[in-house]
């Protein structure tokens, strides 16, 4: 606490019998305890008040003999950053040994606390009575340690997972959406189809012209020839070419049908011919029947290649994760990637050229595949933020005597050399704030050492090359 937080809270020496409490301290004897309560403060701290504000120096360790206390870097905004609880009967704070210098989370009390606290100046003279007090301390720092780590850690895989998620919604997002605007339209036309043969049905129609109609009908696209892309202007023209066409023969709602003769991709000589085998009457519900099947058809052909995509989409996933698939088993690291490279098609289409040199020679590997998927993501991830997004990333396979080599290159500006030897170090990161926890790299790192391969990298301005070896067999070393 800081000299301000010090006149708002009224301190106090702790009791032996409170200190005895504490599990830390449970054992001492008593000379002990009372040396170590009369070196330390005790402070009441009610529900929502601040016990200690972020960036204050750290120096002094805490003990809570009472109620809940929470930290939380208020700074970035409320609920922002890592969330930090200490209830009773633990110990926290500075310890001997940490590193830590200032304090990073402002700290409020959760329930009714009551708080002990001893000066950093104190701790040489504490080890020295009681000796037996540095193994314990150090102990909790090392839980500390590995608890942040692995929040850290779990942070990184929810952060990783938000952004592909987020990544995937939108690409599930544009082939759902046509699919669902197609489907509409295709409610319209089929209705559309349905009225014109309701009304054709109620008159009577030379056979010779049914059976052209139902030729006509079967091979629309054929007859029609091929869309064209039109611009503005032409569209235009075509339109009102047909609309005109379509006046002079008193047809009903001339523009509109014209519209859908002109995206059905309909010539003036199949009106002509049309006109010239069907009685006048009937050629508005002629044309609509006609343009009503042709639409259909198209419809039916984007609703397969939206709804393909999805299954695409969803199949990248399940492979990506080797969904009800064994932890272990060969892997081809083609698949992998090229399912990684799906699940990050939204950070490449922007600007990002990806080349593929692929030797499909390759024996499978024995892995964990999603494992070697989380390689894949965080090396090609990283190499697209070092590009900014926009740039020429090329992947590699080849065969070597014992392993299989995948190289990840991208064309940004390298690694810069002072740091070169930290980038596979936990918690490093070049990124900004927020950006990144530094643990990419660091999981890469275990996983493939996890799998007895190796994992090296060359980087100068405009080319840096990350190289992954993986045994063939994990029996194997790697050369």
């Amino acid at each position: 606490m800081n000299s301000s937080e010090s006149e708002t809270l009224i301190a106090e020496r702790p009791g032996v019998e409170e200190l005895r409490s504490i599990p830390v301290f449970s054992d001492l004897r008593p000379d002990q305890l009372e040396w170590l309560a009369s070196q330390m403060t005790v402070v009441d701290v009610q529900p929502r008040e601040i016990f200690l504000k972020e960036d204050s120096p750290a120096d002094r360790l805490f003990v809570i003999f009472e109620g809940e206390l929470r930290g939380q870097r208020e700074s970035r905004g409320l609920g922002e950053g890592r969330i930090f609880t200490a209830r009773t009967g633990q110990v926290t704070g500075m310890l001997p040994y940490s590193r830590l210098t200032h304090f990073p989370n402002t700290v409020r009390a959760i329930l009714p606390s009551r708080v002990g606290s001893l000066p950093k100046d104190r701790f040489p003279e504490m080890l020295e009575r009681i000796p037996v007090l540095g193994d314990r301390l150090v102990g909790l720092l090392s839980d500390r340690i590995r608890e942040t780590a692995k929040i850290d850690q779990q942070r990184e895989k929810l952060m990783a997972l938000g952004k592909l998620s987020a990544g995937l919604a939108h690409e599930l997002n544009n082939p759902a959406a046509a699919a669902r605007r197609a489907a509409d339209t295709l409610r319209n036309s089929v209705l559309s189809l349905r009225t014109a043969n309701l009304m054709l049905d109620k008159h009577a129609l030379q056979a010779d012209a049914r059976v052209f109609l139902a030729r006509l009908e079967c091979d629309w696209a054929q007859q029609a020839g091929p869309h064209e892309a039109l611009d503005t202007l032409e569209r235009s023209d075509r339109e009102e070419e047909f609309a005109l066409w379509l006046q002079k023969r008193n047809v009903p709602d001339a523009w509109q049908l014209a519209a859908a003769l002109v995206d059905a991709g309909c010539k003036q000589s199949t009106l002509e011919e049309v006109a010239s085998r069907v009685p006048p009457e009937l050629l508005s519900n002629v044309l609509i029947k006609l343009t009503a099947s042709f639409t259909i058809s198209r419809l039916v052909e984007e609703i397969e290649s939206s709804t393909g995509k999805i299954s695409e989409l969803v199949r990248a996933v399940k492979e990506y994760s080797y969904m009800d698939q064994t932890p272990e088993q060969e892997v081809d690291v083609h698949a992998g990637i090229e399912n990684t490279l799906i699940m990050l098609k939204h950070r490449l289409k922007n600007g990002v050229s990806v080349i593929r040199d692929y030797d499909r020679t390759i024996p499978l590997v024995c892995a964990r595949g999603s494992e070697l998927n989380q390689v894949w993501t965080n090396l090609i991830a990283n190499a697209v933020d070092a590009m900014n997004g926009k740039g020429e990333l090329r992947i590699r396979t080849a065969r070597e005597p014992n392993c299989a080599l995948v190289e990840i290159v991208d064309n940004g500006p390298g690694i810069p050399a002072e740091i070169q030897s930290r980038i596979f170090e936990p918690f490093f990161t070049t990124k900004g704030a927020g950006e990144g926890t530094g643990l990419g790299l660091d999981a890469v790192y275990r996983i493939v050492q996890n799998h007895h391969g190796q994992v090296q990298f060359e980087s100068r301005p405009g080319e840096t090359r990350f190289q992954v070896r993986l045994p063939f067999s994990k029996k194997e070393e790697t050369v």
